[in-house]
């Protein structure tokens, strides 16, 4: 098993009180000078206050500490919001003596609510006194929120004879319909990666891993994905457009894809993992378009909960997805190996008995073929439960 740890990167998680009570709720990550750092956010406008000065903070330079807390989004609070967000970045650069630029702030939970300043200054020094290259996993439940259970990955690649390693961590498991990637992940190699191929790759890892998950259909307000480049790895840094570039990218592929998987697996109320595959279209726009509508279909959602192979409710789900003059004679639909549509509906061949045994199952894959050319996407998702709703309208009590 690769060990979650990245040579000169250290995390620490303490328990300041923000909302939760007898568990760790905020975490510090330290990056070691020169280190780089990608990430990307939410394309929600109303994007949380952490988010828009994390933005502005990477465009500025190099950061050194990554500030993440849970149970308090501070999103829909205005000036103030974007004000406690600086204080606490301006806190801990006075504790650890470097520019307040060089803080990157995240946070996840309840939106509307204003940040415990006080508190999270006050559990700083714990913090920077804590940190540890083993850090990843207690890091990972302490930015939980209605996760069932921590989330973590590691993997490593050979870079030309140097062994690279990849780790990362995330959570999330409602509001899951990323435009960007999860509520929050982050990812670390020890590599030496240039900042305009650590983009790259992070873009590219985003694209089929976290930007194709969903959950219930809601983009957050306050979603980042992170990609750090410690550069402790000898032998210098990896060249773009290099075999090695190639061999680390699939790496931190891998690794989202792993940590993406885990959030489906863990999404709230979730009894399925359902994987939506759209073959033959005229463009990989059209594909994706098929698959999101038949992800984010309550009524496929919940027909995959009760196990009923109501194959009609998949049907019109791919008529409505918006393709200019659908053959629906050309379409057809497996769930699993079972086919159930051909022809314009049901399959001859198809019995009810059938479809309900693959969706017995906890994991299984609709697969759609539209008849119009060579294009395809794939989407994961779950099933829609009483618990989510549960999860959801109890949420704030």
């Amino acid at each position: 098993m690769t060990p979650l740890r990245i040579a000169g990167i250290r995390l620490a998680a303490t328990a300041a009180g923000i909302r939760y009570q007898g568990r760790d709720d905020l975490v510090l990550l330290e990056l070691p000078p020169g280190a780089e750092a990608a990430a990307v956010f939410t394309t929600n406008a109303f994007c949380a206050a952490p988010v828009q000065l994390a933005r502005a903070h990477l465009a500025q330079g190099r950061p050194r500490y990554l500030l993440i807390n849970s149970g308090n989004a501070n999103a829909g609070t205005g000036a103030r919001g974007l004000a406690d967000a600086e204080a606490c970045c301006t806190a801990l650069a006075a504790a650890a003596a470097c520019a307040p630029e060089q803080v990157l702030p995240f946070s996840t939970g309840v939106i509307g609510e204003y940040l415990p300043v006080e508190r999270i200054a006050s559990a700083l020094p714990g913090l920077l006194d804590g940190l540890e290259t083993d850090g990843w996993e207690a890091a990972a439940r302490a930015i939980m929120t209605t996760d069932t259970r921590p989330k973590t990955a590691a993997t490593r690649c050979d870079l030309g004879g140097r062994q690279a390693s990849v780790v990362g961590m995330a959570k999330g498991a409602g509001m899951i319909r990323p435009d960007m990637a999860t509520m929050l992940a982050f990812i670390a190699t020890d590599a030496a990666v240039p900042a305009g191929l650590l983009d790259e790759l992070l873009r590219a890892a985003v694209a089929d891993t976290f930007n194709a998950i969903s959950i219930d259909g809601d983009t957050s307000t306050n979603d980042a994905c992170v990609l750090c480049a410690a550069g402790t790895l000898a032998g210098g840094p990896v060249a773009a457009r290099s075999t090695a570039a190639a061999v680390l990218g699939e790496a931190i592929h891998d690794v989202c894809e792993t940590l993406a998987k885990a959030i489906v697996r863990d999404g709230e109320g979730a009894t399925k993992h359902v994987t939506i595959e759209v073959v033959e279209a005229a463009s990989a726009a059209e594909a994706r378009a098929v698959a999101d509508t038949i992800a984010h279909s309550p009524l496929v959602k919940t027909a995959l909960f009760a196990s009923d192979p109501n194959w009609g409710r998949i049907l019109a789900a791919v008529g409505r997805a918006g393709l200019d003059a659908l053959d629906i004679e050309q379409v057809r639909i497996w769930l699993d190996d079972c086919l159930i549509v051909s022809g314009g509906g049901r399959d001859a061949a198809y019995t009810e008995d059938a479809g309900r045994a693959v969706m017995s199952r906890d994991a299984f894959r609709i697969r759609v073929a539209l008849g119009r050319g060579d294009a395809a996407a794939r989407v994961i998702t779950c099933d829609l439960s009483y618990d989510y709703v549960r999860i959801n309208a109890e949420y704030r009590t």
